[in-house]
């Protein structure tokens, strides 16, 4: 499908973004070197019309999977159907399977807009703004409808997985799953998944959410050249994903693990009433080696 880019830059670095799809970043570069700070998007990648082919996409009104068909609210079930293919969870909120629109855009801002009823009524924004290398997201959602809900936020970007990428983030918790269900009890974080110091992502898959983050991390890729130093508010847990013989990761800034919609006193969820607003921003600093 033909997907309408919007170009962003600043002296280091450029960006592209895809609103039509999710409000997706599609490529954040070097100017100097055409070096990828997020996963690269390709011709096919861009073509194949899921923000998951690219770089990064916002999560609302919820992050991750969501069990039982629904989850409850003050004024009754808020039923929910799988939006994909291939889970049979609920994942990831709406945000990310519409189209927004471009509220603002210059050399090195943009202002992307959602007004969305699907599963209930919401207006998100994306505020994109690059600065010296830095890139700077914030993600926005107010609550239109009448009856309160849950809402919950998050970011997903692709990150470049080379031989010697290390990662910088502490946690002092990862929450686990009984044998074929989603996680429901937190335990301490195994040396393995323990990034307190800069380490080396693990060679098993990972896929967890881990809590008690103070919101800033390092990703450091020393045969690339550079390394990116991140900060996050808004949220508290972050998801790290690294599957097995890909060249990405993803490491999630999130405001609220998996399934918080049915864990005890819904941690990281805000019960929204009509015009309230939640936000989370994320900060990303380019900084060559």
């Amino acid at each position: 499908m033909a997907v309408t880019e919007l170009h962003l830059q600043d002296r280091l670095t450029r960006l592209s973004l895809a609103p039509e799809l999710g409000a997706s970043l599609v490529n954040w570069q070097v100017k100097a070197t055409g070096q990828a700070l997020l996963r690269h998007s390709d011709h096919d990648a861009l073509a194949s019309g899921t923000p998951r082919r690219l770089a990064c996409y916002p999560l609302a009104p919820w992050s991750n999977r969501i069990a039982e068909g629904g989850f409850a609210r003050p004024e009754g079930w808020q039923a929910l159907a799988p939006n994909t293919a291939h889970d049979p969870y609920p994942i990831h909120g709406s945000a990310w399977q519409q189209a927004w629109q471009v509220e603002h855009y210059s050399e090195r801002r943009a202002r992307l807009a959602l007004d969305s009823s699907v599963p209930f009524a919401y207006h998100a924004t994306l505020d994109v703004h690059l600065q010296e290398g830095c890139l700077n997201l914030g993600l926005h959602v107010t609550h239109l409808e009448e009856s309160a809900n849950w809402y919950g936020l998050g970011l997903h970007p692709y990150f470049p997985r080379y031989p010697d990428t290390r990662l910088h983030a502490a946690a002092r918790k990862v929450w686990l799953a009984e044998d074929g269900r989603l996680p429901s009890y937190q335990a301490e974080v195994p040396e393995q998944w323990s990034f307190a110091t800069l380490a080396s992502l693990p060679e098993t898959v990972v896929d967890h959410a881990f809590s008690g983050w103070p919101g800033t991390c390092v990703i450091e890729q020393p045969g690339a050249g550079y390394r990116l130093e991140c900060s996050a508010s808004g949220a508290e847990h972050f998801l790290l994903f690294c599957p097995q013989g890909q060249g990405f990761f993803c490491f999630e800034p999130v405001s609220h693990p998996v399934n918080a919609h049915h864990l005890p006193g819904r941690p990281g969820l805000r019960l929204l009433q009509r015009g309230q607003m939640m936000s989370l921003a994320f900060r990303i600093q380019y900084r060559a080696l």
